[in-house]
């Protein structure tokens, strides 16, 4: 570590950015971008994310060619300066680690600063149309199809129990939507669905690719998965199989001290409390049939989504 750290330091404060790596970097990323503006998924993921969160939006914005060319050296040095030889930071450290650990770090970073920098508002202005079809490629067989509406994040009272429900909605390989539109209709080779990973404002997202023939039919049948577990209670033995597979996907996340630390970062970056794992497990285990319709009622309705085809 006495090797390691002195370099890790020197990334974070003497970085110089020589202008000749810049260009061959807008370089790279211009290609890179020219090549994915080709693919459905791609242009798909950047518009749903403009829809849910509006084109001004941190999470709705996506780079464009005319953005790299405007970008400037000086524009680079700003943004380092403030974020990483001025800005915040945290130090997570796992594994197996010298006795004096805090020494060493507190030796190579500890006269740092670590300034908070003022949290910026932003607005949401999401797109006030629900229903899009973008043609990108006219010879492509497929469309890609992302269904999404604004969900709040992990604060929110509803999020722990929404994550069973998006479990057995489409959370994994044995959920509604994969058996009705994988399995059943053969329209895709798998769909999902998810709650976004956000730390401020927040999205859940159901995205497949289907054959351009069936795109509009996949849709359809996602529509009525949601109608069904609004109406219907979830049967107790695929409830069972949802908090079984759920409790095996957490212990297989905590297999060694990395995948432990990085249970931690993510309540400690988004500033949830130190019980947020306690209460995740005791949802899990407590959860009825008679809550997740309710959470159905509320957050599964079709008309609160946006749709998008991308062909």
């Amino acid at each position: 570590m006495n090797e390691l750290l002195p370099v890790v330091r020197e990334i974070i404060t003497d970085s110089v950015i020589p202008q000749s790596e810049m260009n061959i970097a807008i370089q790279n990323m211009k290609q890179k971008l020219d090549v994915n503006l080709k693919k459905s998924s791609f242009v798909a993921g950047r518009l749903i994310d403009s829809y849910l969160f509006g084109g001004n939006h941190p999470y709705g914005r996506f780079s464009k060619h005319e953005d790299f060319d405007a970008l400037t050296q000086s524009d680079l040095l700003h943004f380092y300066t403030n974020n990483y030889q001025l800005g915040t930071f945290k130090i997570f450290v796992a594994g197996k680690l010298p006795a004096n650990i805090e020494q060493i770090l507190n030796q190579y970073f500890g006269d740092l600063p670590n300034n908070k920098n003022g949290q910026i508002e932003y607005q949401i202005h999401p797109d006030a149309k629900k229903i899009h079809r973008v043609s990108n490629d006219e010879k492509s067989a497929q469309g890609s199809i992302k269904i999404a509406r604004p969900f709040f994040n992990r604060h929110h009272p509803d999020f722990l129990k929404a994550q069973v429900l998006n479990i057995v909605f489409g959370g994994f390989f044995g959920s509604r939507l994969m058996t009705n539109i994988r399995e059943d209709k053969g329209y895709t080779y798998g769909i999902h669905s998810y709650l976004m990973a956000n730390r401020h404002e927040n999205g859940w997202m159901i995205t497949t690719e289907a054959g351009r023939d069936v795109s509009e039919a996949t849709i359809q049948e996602v529509h009525k998965e949601m109608k069904e577990l609004q109406v219907d209670l979830i049967p107790e033995e695929e409830l069972s199989l949802v908090k079984n597979y759920m409790m095996g996907s957490i212990l297989g996340d905590l297999d060694g001290p990395f995948q432990i630390l990085g249970r931690w970062k993510n309540i400690i970056l988004n500033n949830l409390e130190d019980d947020y794992f306690d209460r995740s497990i005791q949802n899990i285990k407590h959860i009825t049939a008679e809550e997740l319709r309710e959470i159905s009622c509320k957050y599964l309705n079709p008309e609160d989504f946006y749709e998008l085809i991308v062909f």
